[in-house]
């Protein structure tokens, strides 16, 4: 008795040991039938080679598979019949620019490049995407039908293949990262399984962690995308954060205050810090001055209306004439997030 084949991605099971079939993937041809009302192509694979795989070999087969699919293993879809992701990775934009462009070059040259969705596993006729969420959204705007590859998958093949399409075009932001171990924790799934989906170790697992239980997934998602903090700053804020009790109140009532209401996230997160930041350093005691490698400059005491630095010497000379050249700048900035640019 034949096998039957399993989903595009249960080869991503083997991260996790539990799918192990050395079955070869499985394209079954679109239907000649070609009247309007075309029946979406099912996709079926199985695990290529041994158990223990990199993340290399993922890639490699998927892409594989990807080109053999390309060759008539797709079809189209109403955009319409299409549900998001039940497992979302990905915050709003800042504005709506680069989408506008995005949407006017499919409109204009036509959508290169199909959509990954699976079957909707509790509305029959429906389908959930799994990848390719820009291109959904444009095609539902564009209203046309959008090219989509049609899989049978899992939870667990569904995260697994969000996550290496994520982390192969590395677009994702430190803080989308977070969120989406969050959310994958919420739901129960384990913790390697999260790591093979977001291509990451337990040690930055357990920095997501610490970062939306501190700040709350709220007061992350209300910060938002913020593409130019990097860990040490979401770090940094996690930590003032969770030795504050009031800390978070304040930060919600300035994300919620309307003079930032047009502010990009990565000055939400500036406004964020500026406010909880205030009782830690008001004390007067002096507060190392540490770059976010981690390189010290020296020290700085704040106290109320009065900020003074103290320089290493090695640095003192280089550092006064840094600061002069970046001052307009860093007001400029300071404006902007307080509403008075």
């Amino acid at each position: 008795m034949t096998k039957s084949p399993r989903s595009i991605t249960a080869a991503f099971g083997a991260l996790s040991g539990t799918l192990t079939s050395e079955t070869q993937p499985e394209i079954r041809p679109a239907s000649p039938d070609s009247s309007n009302s075309r029946a979406p192509v099912r996709v079926g694979a199985g695990v290529i080679g041994a158990t223990h795989r990199t993340l290399s070999d993922l890639r490699a087969e998927r892409d594989e598979l990807l080109a053999r699919l390309a060759s008539g293993g797709e079809t189209t879809l109403d955009p319409e019949l299409i549900d998001p992701s039940p497992f979302p990775d990905r915050l709003p934009d800042d504005n709506d620019s680069d989408f506008g462009a995005f949407k006017h070059t499919i409109e204009t040259e036509g959508q290169k490049v199909p959509i990954q969705v699976r079957h909707h596993p509790n509305m029959p006729g429906r389908y959930e995407v799994v990848y390719g969420h820009r291109r959904l959204r444009a095609a539902k705007e564009l209203g046309r039908p959008v090219r989509a590859f049609v899989a049978d998958l899992s939870d667990l093949e569904m995260i697994l293949t969000q996550g290496l399409e994520n982390s192969s075009r590395q677009d994702l932001t430190w803080a989308e990262r977070a969120l989406y171990a969050w959310r994958l924790d919420a739901n129960a799934i384990k913790s390697k399984d999260i790591c093979a989906a977001l291509a990451t170790n337990e040690a930055e697992l357990a920095r997501f962690r610490t970062v939306c239980r501190s700040l709350t997934p709220d007061v992350v998602t209300a910060i938002g995308r913020a593409p130019k903090i990097g860990r040490p700053r979401w770090m940094k804020l996690a930590s003032i954060v969770s030795k504050d009790p009031t800390a978070l109140d304040r930060i919600h009532t300035a994300l919620t205050d309307g003079k930032i209401s047009g502010a990009s996230s990565d000055q939400r997160f500036h406004q964020a810090t500026a406010v909880v930041s205030t009782t830690e350093t008001s004390d007067g005691k002096d507060w190392k001055l540490v770059s976010s490698s981690g390189a010290a400059a020296g020290t700085g005491r704040f106290t109320g209306a009065t900020i003074s630095l103290t320089i290493d010497r090695r640095h003192a000379s280089a550092f006064a004439s840094f600061l002069q050249g970046e001052i307009p700048e860093i007001l400029d900035r300071f404006f902007a997030q307080n509403g008075e640019a």
